[in-house]
């Protein structure tokens, strides 16, 4: 078996480049990988294409990401949950290309790779 446990949380994420496409786990505020989203923010990866459920919450996760203008498209099939205001400024300023998508359909466009 392959091991791949890496020594810390950077060396695990600086291997995502600047442009890559980024599927992100959870649904509403559970399961979302805060973590390793700082991290990437720390990084400064830029152009990133966020895949998830929704385009985030408060100013952790893909907010911060998008607080920080490293995101250039979301694909999510719920932009606006509560506590979205990161999402809308960006999405106001231009800054971000929406890709709104039903959960069914971006499910099984997941699945189907």
């Amino acid at each position: 078996m392959i091991d791949k446990i890496q020594e810390s949380m950077v060396e695990a994420v600086s291997v995502i480049p600047d442009g890559a496409s980024v599927l992100v786990g959870g649904f509403g505020e559970a399961g979302v990988p805060y973590e390793l989203l700082q991290c990437l923010a720390e990084l400064g990866r830029r152009e990133l294409t966020i895949i998830a459920n929704n385009a985030g919450t408060f100013d952790r996760g893909i907010a911060a990401l998008l607080n920080r203008r490293q995101v250039r498209k979301i694909i999510c099939s719920h932009p606006r949950p509560p506590n979205s205001e990161a999402f809308a400024r960006a999405f106001r300023a231009g800054e971000v290309e929406l890709e709104c998508v039903p959960q069914g359909t971006l499910a099984e466009r997941l699945r189907a790779a």
